[in-house]
């Protein structure tokens, strides 16, 4: 009775429409980059990179701020709690500076009874190292500022992009005079914020970097040229679920021509490039070889936007990234998403490291190291058993991420005895 009694009540209210039936078709969920971005395979190694790449840079956001005064070698702990704001700090300064003893020395200051705080000696080294090193490679730091300009359309560049991942390139804090400005005979200052590239030379600049991985696909491992001619190194992650129809996909893109990032800069837009996947490849190619480009192979996905426009990439190069997981791998660890060129890394290092690389790699040694004792801070603890000096000391017998640094410091030490 209340089945009839509610279908002639809904027949009343309806006259024209004796029965009406609501339809709800089923939507298909749509893929953006955020669900590609939420879905994806993790990579602990790469995110574990990530996460102490971070505390580094913190830890040498802390070391600009203390070399910048110059009234002494040392900053008090009250006007270092100033910077945590500035830094993106969210934990007391002085909690934080004890947790890495071999990087910074908290100690009591003599007169003044305060608390204050300078940078280990070892710490010092390895800087002015990093610097000395930067310098050394010049040349080399040149000709990547000159590919990047020849994959430019009009072989131009905003100078406030390379500064942008300046230190990603190994460009030093003055590039702008000691690079830009003393090889005029390569670029040329146009206005305040362009750099422009006076002549090309395709005796580096021609030859991609993916260029040589295929060539060494082709040569030793006799693959056709056909499959190696614009293909890329795909290096899918541990976990990665291959749907139905991905290898015939991922074949046909392999095989897909593209306009090259050093070849003619003719026709590149989306409309004239034949097709939007020839395109979106050549975008690809063009993220591949700035990666490359770097020294540890890594950038913030937000500092490639910069680029956007010099190079004409005309997509959304967050999804771009995410559509090609055995390429790049974007990494949520950290306040920013970085992008890291997946076939430069074997679980968490570089494959194929560089003086700049092996440099800051030895500073984040000192990181990792945490509260671990070795002779290096047995000699700063010696001289300051007065009680001026807060060290802490290690605690015995656990093992943890990083113990694999000890026995490297200790032979720098016994080399430096020598």
């Amino acid at each position: 009775m209340n089945l009839l009694s509610s279908f002639f009540r809904h027949q009343n209210s309806h006259p024209f429409t004796p029965f009406l039936f609501l339809q709800r078709r089923w939507k298909k969920p749509m893929i953006s980059a955020q669900t590609r971005l939420e879905n994806r395979v993790r990579d602990t190694h790469l995110d574990n990179l990530v996460t102490c790449m971070s505390k580094f840079r913190l830890i040498l956001g802390i070391h600009t701020f203390m070399s910048s005064r110059k009234r002494g070698t040392f900053v008090s702990l009250q006007l270092m709690s100033r910077w945590r704001n500035i830094l993106g700090l969210n934990v007391p300064i002085g909690s934080f500076l004890r947790k890495y003893p071999h990087i910074f020395e908290v100690f009591l200051h003599p007169v003044k009874k305060n608390l204050c705080c300078r940078v280990t000696r070892k710490m010092k080294e390895l800087v002015l190292m990093e610097r000395v090193v930067v310098r050394n490679n010049e040349l080399e730091v040149v000709k990547r500022v000159k590919k990047l300009l020849m994959m430019s359309v009009n072989g131009t560049l905003r100078v406030h992009a390379l500064r942008m991942i300046k230190r990603e390139l190994g460009l030093p804090d003055d590039f702008r005079d000691s690079i830009l400005g003393k090889h005029s005979d390569e670029f040329r200052l146009v206005g305040l914020e362009v750099v422009q590239l006076v002549r090309e030379n395709g005796e580096f600049g021609v030859v991609a970097e993916v260029e040589k991985w295929r060539k060494k696909e082709y040569t030793e491992k006799w693959l056709s040229e056909f499959e190696t001619k614009f293909a890329f190194p795909i290096n899918l992650p541990t976990g990665f679920k291959i749907e139905k129809g991905f290898r015939e996909r991922l074949k046909n893109w392999q095989r897909l021509p593209y306009t090259k990032p050093y070849e003619s800069k003719e026709a590149i837009r989306v409309r004239n490039s034949g097709s939007i996947d020839r395109y979106e490849k050549r975008a690809v190619a063009v993220l591949h070889e700035l990666l490359s480009m770097t020294v540890e192979k890594m950038v913030h996905v937000d500092n490639l936007v910069h680029f956007r426009r010099d190079f004409v990439i005309e997509v959304n190069l967050r999804e771009l990234l995410l559509k090609h997981p055995g390429i790049f791998y974007i990494s949520t660890k950290g306040k920013t998403q970085t992008v890291i060129l997946r076939e430069a890394y074997r679980k968490g290092s570089l494959i194929e490291p560089n003086p700049v690389y092996t440099t800051r790699r030895n500073m984040l040694e000192l990181v990792l190291l945490r509260h671990r004792k070795t002779k290096q801070m047995v000699d700063f603890d010696e001289p300051s058993k007065g009680g001026n000096s807060v060290v802490c000391k290690a605690d015995g017998g656990v093992k943890r991420e990083g113990d694999w640094v000890i026995p490297f410091l200790e032979s720098c030490e016994e080399k430096r005895s020598f």
